[in-house]
Order: structure tokens, then C-alpha cells, then sequence
């Protein structure tokens, strides 16, 4: 057995559906959706920027302020693969969704289309 395996990387900060929806009311947080184009237009966080995976870039982030970049996809594997190019960009960005939009959905919290 090989210990260690996918964790060279540091552990990514999570917040849930709810702490982020309170985020988002309080003013504390920018959300950045990394799904594809049409997953995004079916729906997404109220707010949210989409940048997709497929041609992220940590360099292209919006400027959050004083606020706190939350990436989402759809479970969490797409934005803690954003997050892993922002390490390697050496961006400040470090904060997802935990269980994505999906999470966000089955919480019953508002959906943009």
C-alpha cells in the first residue's frame, strides 16, 4: 500500500452550502463557478462568475476585494483542481464549495439561470 498517494498537494479549505450562502448575504464572498458553459447556464449560485475549468487560468481571477474567492463546480473535483492551479500559480485562492452546486441545490438555496 502506497500512503500518500494524490496528497502531495496541500488540503484545500471548505466551506458548506449554508456557511456560503451566508457569506454571499453578508458581503464576504465572490463565487467562481470552473463548470463548462452550459452546466453554468442551467443554473448556478446567484452571483457567481463562470470561468470553466477547461481554460482556467488562477492569473485570470476576478479581483475579489476584501472578499473571499470561493470556487464551485458541481460535487468539488473540478474546483479542487482549480485550487491545485492557483497553488501552482501561487494565488491566494484556497476556499471551495464542499459538494459543489450539487450541494448548494439539495440545500434548497436559490439557483440563477
Amino acid at each position: 500500500m502506497v500512503f500518500g498517494f494524490g496528497k502531495s498537494a496541500p488540503a484545500h479549505k471548505e466551506v458548506s452550502a449554508q456557511q456560503l450562502h451566508d457569506m454571499i448575504a453578508a458581503g464576504e464572498a465572490l463565487v467562481v463557478d470552473v463548470r463548462e458553459v452550459n452546466e453554468f447556464e442551467e443554473g448556478h449560485i446567484p452571483g457567481a462568475v463562470n470561468m470553466p475549468l477547461s481554460s482556467f487560468q488562477a492569473s485570470k481571477l476576478p479581483d475579489a476585494g476584501s472578499k473571499t474567492l470561493v470556487l464551485n463546480c458541481l460535487g468539488g473535483k473540478r474546483s479542487g483542481m482549480a485550487l491545485d492551479k492557483c497553488a501552482t500559480a501561487q494565488a491566494s485562492v484556497d476556499t471551495h464549495l464542499a459538494g459543489g452546486f450539487g450541494a448548494w441545490a439539495s440545500a434548497g438555496l436559490p439557483v440563477e439561470r
